[in-house]
């Protein structure tokens, strides 16, 4: 099995809080650890070595590893919700707020109060199933799936997706949301993932993964090498929907950019990020701008954007290392892009089994780390940034 680059090689001890790293292939180990997989196992991962980049060059350069390990303060959701897989704080800097398994929107009040309902859906409402006081919600799809959410700070209005209702909008008290879009370019929203908010033009884009397969069956997306998603633009002054892009590799999380002229977009299957032109001579183009260590998912500005340089976090559901190793306490749980290049500059490791779907970087350098897998929402409070 010819591998170009998927994995990292393991060198650094744990001794040191931060490390150069290398994340450039050792097939021969691979190799050896094929040999002790079953036939199904080997098959799998055999279907998910396609993270491929023809134009782009690989392991261009080293990264400083940050160890977060312990250091990570959990911040339980409380039963029986979990997954709360997106952040996003206020125009007053209150929250985090966070979409969870039960299809509701939940607001961080702090120690004393904890957590408390902020939004939820007609089918809150309406069936009986999803009633707050239901402890299991089988199938996900029956009371909704809040993933990807961000407030537009001036009208205060809090804009989700809801992987299986479409992009829905709650007002600044909270509430009922409501839909505010369900289909693009005469196709329905299939399986709406990654939101971000131009606080400038209040426009709102977002993904729709897949138009073949559901959240539910998001792995069968990359084992089928799907490319049906979709990058989006809802207008709230028109209420227009517009395809920016199609024929997307699991478009995932998307951030805009410090000054509103293009969009980077998580493509999850191809373990790479996108950069969507909305502006300039390159103005509907999109092209490839950063090969990553894993498969991406949510994307955020890093504090700070706009103060010359900048910086993205982006989550990593899992690194290329997986496909050697499992799960590891090295794995790479998120990686800090720089803007400027695309070259990958920092990773955040340490988090052994606990999966990460977002980063969130608070002015003072406070991470919150969401995650569609654990109850809580994790707290990596630093000294001064990273």
């Amino acid at each position: 099995m010819a591998l170009h680059c998927p994995a990292t090689q393991r060198k650094a001890t744990h001794q040191s809080p931060m490390q150069q790293r290398s994340w450039c292939s050792a097939p021969n180990k691979t190799m050896d650890a094929a040999a002790k997989w079953s036939p199904a196992t080997l098959l799998l991962l055999l279907l998910l070595v396609h993270c491929y980049l023809p134009s782009m060059a690989t392991c261009r350069e080293e990264m400083e590893s940050v160890y977060v390990g312990q250091r990570v303060l959990p911040v339980r959701i409380g039963r029986p919700a979990f997954g709360p897989e997106s952040l996003a704080f206020d125009h007053r800097g209150d929250g985090p707020y966070t979409g969870v398994s039960n299809g509701r929107v939940l607001r961080w009040r702090g120690p004393l109060r904890g957590w408390t309902e902020f939004a939820h859906n007609y089918k809150h409402e309406a069936v009986a199933t999803c009633a707050a006081k239901k402890r299991l919600v089988v199938p996900e799809s029956a009371c909704g799936r809040p993933l990807g959410l961000q407030f537009h700070r001036a009208s205060g209005d809090l804009y989700y997706a809801d992987a299986y209702l479409g992009l829905m909008r709650v007002g600044r008290r909270g509430g009922r949301a409501e839909a505010v879009a369900t289909e693009a370019g005469g196709a329905p929203l299939n399986f709406v993932n990654g939101v971000d908010v131009d606080q400038e033009t209040g426009h709102v884009y977002f993904t729709d993964s897949s138009a073949t397969f559901q959240r539910s069956d998001y792995m069968m997306i990359v084992l089928t090498r799907d490319a049906t998603g979709r990058l989006l633009r809802y207008d709230p002054s028109t209420s227009t929907t517009t395809v920016l892009a199609s024929g997307l590799s699991f478009p995932n999380g998307v951030a805009v950019s410090a000054d509103g002229a293009h969009l980077v977009v998580a493509e999850t299957a191809r373990c790479r990020l996108l950069r969507h032109w909305l502006r300039g001579p390159k103005a509907g183009a999109t092209e490839p701008f950063a090969d990553l260590p894993g498969y991406p998912d949510n994307v955020r500005l890093a504090a700070g954007a706009g103060d010359g340089d900048y910086y993205y976090w982006v989550a990593l559901n899992r690194d290329k290392a997986w496909m050697e190793e499992g799960t590891t306490p090295r794995s790479v749980a998120a990686v800090r892009v720089r803007a400027a290049d695309g070259a990958v500059t920092r990773a955040l490791r340490g988090l052994g089994n606990a999966t990460v779907s977002e980063v969130v970087e608070r002015p003072g350098g406070a991470l919150w780390l969401g995650s569609v897998d654990t109850p809580y929402v994790g707290l990596f409070r630093t000294s001064g940034g990273l």
